[in-house]
């Protein structure tokens, strides 16, 4: 399953890094029991670490789209276009992300995510600025706006980069195969995203309440203060080190993947095999992927993100036309949260007593009787307000729901994706997500009119029906049935268990 957590004795030096060969040496800690809990000094540490760079990219996420909607505030093809060109370079740039966090040392990708992050956002801020001033007119306008779409996509990649290294790999090594340790870490991590999706908006949208600029400076001057603290004094000295200096096993060089080059420099041949190799090397993470036991939870877990019932741009937008202030929305956003933040201490609990698999099924079916009832309210209420406000209980309500599912979808995915591959499977996990938010800019692109906005409401309670739909068929596959048959009925036991990390398939 998960690597040891001692370090391997006896290595070659030449097979350390750089990195490794200047740290002082630690004795690894000893193994945890099953129900041990982490040395408070390394978890605080990480969650400090984990904090910083959550918060100040939930900060920009949420102003950047704000800060669009205000400036254009008679479309939504603006905030599209921008999330549209960012949601691309995730789907393309992802799979290389990845590969980069399979293949590069630990410490070194954290820190190159977290400072390419931070510089992408202050420039952001400074071209958000000559566009809110209307410097240089129409057309030098809309030439920073692209500069800010190629910056959006540098941020997108770096906060990939950042979670797929941290909440993906950082947490399962030093959870040491403690299933209790890791579903404390899995929920603690998510709880300080939450919690910075919270307070962010709320701190953006009051200073956005005095004036635009004041909420661009604001978040500027907040990267500004931290891309220095963060990686020297915090990620450089005490805080990531310190955690990758007491888990020898997060030093270790991880196992080589197949090449799949195809011949050796020396042959003729190799300028006609190049093409057909770069082929396999893009085709061949997309394959491992579809093929492998965890791809069906986390295809259902992405279709979700085909969706604009989410407080995302789409959104937001449509309440600002709609008669909504910036600190409504932020209000009623924080409210979603303060649910959503609920669901990492439901989910799990829900997961201890009947498991990850039938955890899942039970929040996405959660999440669909929320949103058919927030549609239906949409669609059938004559008052436009009462339309809007039955939208948005339904959106909050679902919310529950849906990080109940991503919580159990990613302890599937840690328990049986190889070490080898959780950066490329995670990668192109996160290129598919991007796909499906792709799509769902791409259909306020072409109805950019906020009285068009029925059309996208329907097409993603339609995408939460099929994600429900592929969950269920991953429950019936790995169980053996879906509806749990009570004893006096008999029991009908799973044909095989794919993993087997998944311990109360069967209650």
């Amino acid at each position: 399953m998960v690597s040891s957590i001692g370090g391997r004795k006896g290595s070659a030096p030449n097979t350390q890094s750089e990195t490794e060969s200047l740290l002082p040496t630690a004795s690894p800690p000893p193994p945890l029991a099953p129900h041990q809990h982490l040395p408070n000094g390394i978890t605080l540490r990480l969650y400090l670490s984990h904090f910083l760079s959550t918060w100040n990219s939930r900060v920009f996420e949420f102003g950047a789209l704000l800060f669009i909607a205000n400036l254009y505030p008679n479309t939504l093809l603006p905030g599209s276009l921008y999330a549209l060109v960012r949601g691309v370079s995730a789907v393309l740039g992802s799979p290389r992300v990845g590969r980069y966090v399979d293949s590069g040392d630990r410490l070194r990708v954290v820190r190159v995510s977290i400072v390419a992050q931070r510089i992408a956002v202050v420039l952001s801020c400074g071209g958000l600025l000559v566009v809110r001033g209307g410097v240089g007119g129409f057309v030098w306008g809309a030439v920073v706006m692209g500069f800010l779409a190629v910056l959006a996509c540098c941020e997108k990649l770096a906060s990939v980069g950042n979670l797929i290294a941290v909440e993906r790999d950082w947490v399962v090594v030093v959870a040491g195969g403690n299933e209790d340790a890791l579903q404390v870490l899995n929920s603690q991590m998510r709880r300080i995203d939450l919690f910075c999706k919270l307070l962010g908006p709320l701190a953006v949208s009051m200073a956005d309440g005095i004036s635009t600029v004041v909420a661009i400076y604001v978040v500027l001057g907040l990267n500004l203060v931290s891309v220095g603290v963060e990686y020297f004094a915090i990620a450089g000295v005490s805080l990531m080190l310190e955690v990758y200096r007491k888990f020898p096993a997060l030093q270790e060089p991880r196992p080589h993947q197949p090449s799949t080059s195809a011949s050796s420099p020396e042959e003729p041949v190799e300028t006609l095999l190049r093409p057909c190799s770069r082929l396999r090397s893009i085709c061949a993470p997309i394959s491992r992927y579809l093929h492998h036991s965890a791809a069906l939870p986390s295809i259902a877990l992405s279709i979700l993100y085909f969706t604009v019932l989410n407080f995302g741009a789409q959104m937001v937008t449509y309440l600002l036309a709609s008669g909504y202030t910036p600190l409504h929305i932020s209000s009623l956003r924080g409210i979603s949260v303060l649910l959503e933040i609920s669901a990492t201490w439901l989910a799990p609990l829900v997961m201890s007593r009947v498991g990850p698999v039938r955890g899942g099924l039970w929040s996405v079916n959660w999440q669909l009787l929320c949103v058919a009832g927030a549609v239906g309210a949409f669609l059938f209420l004559e008052s436009p307000r009462m339309a809007a406000g039955g939208l948005i209980l339904g959106v909050i309500l679902s919310r529950i729901g849906l990080w109940g599912l991503d919580l159990c979808v990613q302890i599937i995915v840690q328990d049986e994706v190889e070490p080898e591959y959780r950066g490329s499977f995670s990668a192109m996990e996160a290129s598919v997500q991007n796909t499906f938010e792709l799509g769902s800019y791409a259909m306020t692109v072409m109805l950019p009119r906020p009285a068009e906005f029925r059309y996208p409401v329907v097409v993603s309670a339609v995408a939460v029906v099929l994600a429900a739909a592929l969950f269920a068929g991953f429950v019936r596959r790995r169980r053996g049935h879906l509806v749990h048959t009570p004893a006096c009925f008999g029991r009908v036991e799973p044909k095989h268990r794919v993993g087997g990390e998944h311990r109360r398939l069967v209650s």
